[in-house]
């Protein structure tokens, strides 16, 4: 199932977390060999993971992490401006129906739907909280796997080239990309969005500030 937990709701599912972490050190350091600071526990953490951002966590069956990600809004500090604006110009992206994901994850032993449940939850936060837009920055490999999922950004710029190119892109909500990645994962849409409403209500609020 898919769980949405802020940074302070994390210590009620210490496992999902330890290895959420873990496996974001065994991604980015062991396996891309990004340039990034893994802990003595194996955990992969940075500044961000101190804002209270929201996770969004694939739990396997086993109750294990599959896959994940950090949403954090754009009216404070986050990575598209802070590490690669840029690649837009040095324009911020800021506004408080914009967030940003980050940390896209998958463990090495995910199922293999775990990457389109994931980018369906992006479209379940656009729609659930009423956001005009996702952003995020990515690899040239992840343009692939986005049009495979069936949910693809628009380009606001991009740096390098081959697979050391870094783009930036933003999402909207489509009921049609909402559709199709459904299809594509073969988890219905009702589905998704009783997982959304398991963590946020029926009316959903997120905890973000909404000033700009």
């Amino acid at each position: 199932m898919l769980r949405y937990l802020y940074a302070d709701e994390l210590h009620k599912h210490p496992a999902l977390a330890d290895g959420m972490f873990k496996d974001r050190a065994d991604q980015f350091k062991t396996r891309l060999g990004w340039d990034v600071t893994v802990n003595e526990k194996g955990e992969e953490r940075d500044q961000y993971d101190v804002l209270n951002p929201l996770y969004v966590i694939w739990e396997e069956p086993d109750g294990n992490h599959g896959g994940s990600l950090r949403m954090l809004p754009t009216t404070g500090p986050v990575m598209v401006n802070d590490v690669f604006g840029h690649i837009t110009g040095g324009q911020p992206v800021r506004s408080p129906l914009i967030w940003e994901a980050t940390r896209f994850c998958l463990s090495r032993t995910a199922s293999p739907h775990t990457a389109g449940i994931i980018m369906m939850s992006c479209l379940e936060i656009l729609e659930g909280f009423s956001l005009s837009n996702i952003v995020g920055a990515f690899d040239a490999r992840m343009i692939r796997i986005y049009r495979l999922i069936g949910s693809s950004p628009v380009l606001l710029g991009s740096q390098g080239q081959g697979r050391e190119k870094i783009s930036v892109g933003l999402w909207s909500y489509s009921t049609d990309d909402h559709n199709r990645v459904a299809e594509r994962v073969g988890v219905t849409r009702e589905l998704s969005r009783l997982w959304f409403k398991t963590s946020f209500g029926s009316t959903a609020q997120h905890r973000f500030s909404l000033t700009a």
